[in-house]
């Protein structure tokens, strides 16, 4: 079951997602009733966790609802449809408390980047944050090459765990017991912003200054929707493809990470309360375009694809081209 948040005629809906149309919860779920007699209610509310597992409020009648269409003819589908183009999707969380992220989570993207790789029980998984605010993007909506530093903007697909419920120090084999679904995000990176450049160097410099070009606006495209975790038998085999202007640029599987989605989730909520909504990005695969001197510019279209969870399509402007 994918679910989806969407705009059309000014108002905000959510529905499911099936690629190229969506089908509108409230009226999918009021032909369901007219249907079959049997009244169909959801919480009223625009968040999509209210309609996943592990405990959202109406995660039990989305599932029978989304059974029944599933069994719909084609003429009674195509009277809930809406084209995808015709609709403005959305990111699937628009407000996450938080959004954590991992860095060299892929063997042969630490190999490209020039780091040595390691086993898993030699290290352990390298963590850090964007602001959701600011940096959360829109399927659609464009990535902004800043001003300030626009001549290296990185791709970098990965896998998207949103957290359903409130967790602390699970172990790693309850740990997928507590995700409510999967999405896809482009982790976006500036691999060469480095704030006052002809300062003094200092012993920090080269760890805040990685950061530093992870956090510019617009620098974390997510969606085109949440695929619930029930859906999933097993997060470390999902295929995952970027393309920029139609040609791949990563072409992996989710099975080639160091750290897998539970022993992430394990780890991190040893020392962070994981609570619903929160995001966790579990890194990228090899093929981003700094191991090739390959960088974004505008006009660019980055396409990232986790199947079955779906396409994430942004295309890329320079900062100045427009106001916001």
């Amino acid at each position: 079951m994918r679910v989806c948040r969407f705009c059309c005629d000014d108002l905000v809906l959510t529905g499911f997602y099936r690629d190229d149309v969506v089908i509108p919860l409230d009226q999918a779920a009021e032909l369901y009733s007219r249907e079959t007699g049997d009244e169909m209610i959801l919480a009223d509310t625009e968040d999509l966790l209210d309609l996943l597992p592990p405990g959202g409020a109406s995660y039990e009648q989305a599932r029978r609802l989304y059974d029944w269409i599933e069994e719909l003819d084609v003429i009674s589908l195509d009277e809930l449809t809406i084209p995808a183009e015709d609709v403005q999707l959305l990111v699937p969380l628009p407000a996450p408390r938080k959004m954590l992220f991992l860095a060299g989570n892929y063997s042969k993207h630490l190999a490209e980047r020039g780091y040595m790789t390691t086993e898993r029980e030699e290290t352990f998984p390298y963590v850090f944050t964007k602001p959701p605010s600011t940096t959360l993007t829109h399927p659609g909506d464009p990535i902004v090459i800043p001003e300030a530093s626009p001549d290296q903007i990185d791709w970098e697909c990965e896998l998207g765990v949103v957290i359903g419920r409130r967790c602390r120090d699970v172990s790693e084999a309850e740990a997928l017991d507590y995700v409510a679904g999967y999405t896809v995000v482009n982790d976006v990176s500036d691999r060469a912003f480095r704030p006052n450049p002809g300062r003094k160097p200092r012993e920090r410099d080269k760890f805040f200054d990685w950061l530093h070009g992870k956090w510019h606006d617009t620098f974390c495209p997510m969606g085109p929707c949440i695929l619930s975790a029930d859906a999933v038998d097993d997060p470390q085999a999902l295929p995952i493809e970027l393309t920029v202007n139609g040609q791949v640029k990563q072409d992996a599987t989710t099975a080639e990470m160091v750290f897998p989605v539970a022993a992430v989730v394990s780890f991190i909520s040893r020392f962070v309360t994981l609570e619903p909504g929160d995001v966790i990005a579990t890194g990228t695969p090899s093929g981003v375009g700094s191991a090739t001197g390959t960088f974004l510019k505008p006009g660019d279209v980055v396409r990232a694809t986790i199947a079955p969870i779906g396409t994430l399509e942004n295309p890329v402007r320079a900062e100045n081209e427009d106001a916001f």
